[in-house]
């Protein structure tokens, strides 16, 4: 235990943020809205409420690969500039919420559409952000037969993913290219600055299932061969590389040990 805390308060002093936050301890969400992206660019204008995207119930159905490559969707929240125009196109949101794609039995309701006398309510089945609307899937039901973890929303996605508990869907009809799949590469460890931390082993195995290799290269790793990219916890915490998705959506980087898996000699 005086090992790990050892090496824990290291982290911390390595990354500033004993110091450096002046005492501020940012709030930790409930699992539930862990990962959620509030999207106002347009909302206010046009007289709605900003747009609540949960993250956990796409992630449950589709690939991160699915929605960050090929329909565009930008990594960061309000980036996108997605317009109601946009998914009455069929682009972004309204390529699969069009009132016609067919997912597990089910029809995905249509997102935006010119004519809202048939359901007056559907704008916010979306736009939800500071009210009280109904969700179809409740959090809590929904995921209390995957494996859990510590951090982020509770849900340990991989083991879901590995046990088959979600089935995800990577392809889209008339959007995504057909390709063939391509050699995984091993797993390696790095070796971290801070001397007593454990080594990271890294699997690409475990990130190709959900973001292919399209996500990470070359926007967020810009290097394909080990070494090549060069990065610190420091640049971690503030959202660059790892922690483009370890920060917000996938498990986060408090959880020190799912990453410095490896024994300190």
């Amino acid at each position: 235990m005086k090992k790990i805390s050892v090496i824990l308060f290291l982290v911390f002093i390595s990354t500033g943020l004993v110091s450096a936050q002046g005492g501020i301890k940012k709030k930790r969400p409930l699992p539930h809205d862990y990962g959620k992206v509030v999207i106002n660019n347009y909302s206010d204008r046009a007289g709605q409420s900003p747009v609540a995207f949960d993250h956990w119930l796409h992630r449950s159905k589709f690939t991160c690969r699915l929605c960050h490559v090929d329909l565009a969707f930008a990594m960061k929240a309000g980036a996108t500039g997605i317009k109601a125009a946009d998914n009455m196109r069929g682009y972004y949101c309204g390529a699969c919420h069009n009132g016609k794609m067919a997912h597990a039995g089910r029809t995905v309701f249509e997102a935006c559409s010119r004519n809202l006398s048939d359901d007056p309510k559907r704008c916010e089945r979306c736009h939800s952000q500071g009210k009280n609307v109904k969700k179809e899937y409740d959090f809590y039901l929904f995921t209390e037969k995957f494996p859990r973890e510590r951090f982020g929303n509770g849900i340990n996605w991989e083991k879901t993913e590995e046990e088959g508990l979600v089935k995800l869907v990577d392809y889209i009809e008339g959007v995504s290219i057909k390709r063939g799949s391509l050699t995984v590469q091993k797993d390696f460890s790095l070796e971290p600055k801070v001397k007593g931390m454990p080594e990271i082993l890294f699997s690409h195995k475990k990130h190709t299932v959900w973001n292919g290799c399209e996500v990470c290269h070359p926007e967020i790793f810009v290097g394909v061969k080990k070494g090549s990219t060069k990065y610190s916890m420091v640049e971690i915490f503030d959202g660059k590389y790892c922690g483009v998705c370890h920060s917000s959506v996938a498990f986060p980087l408090l959880d020190c040990q799912r990453c410095h898996t490896s024994q300190v000699q």
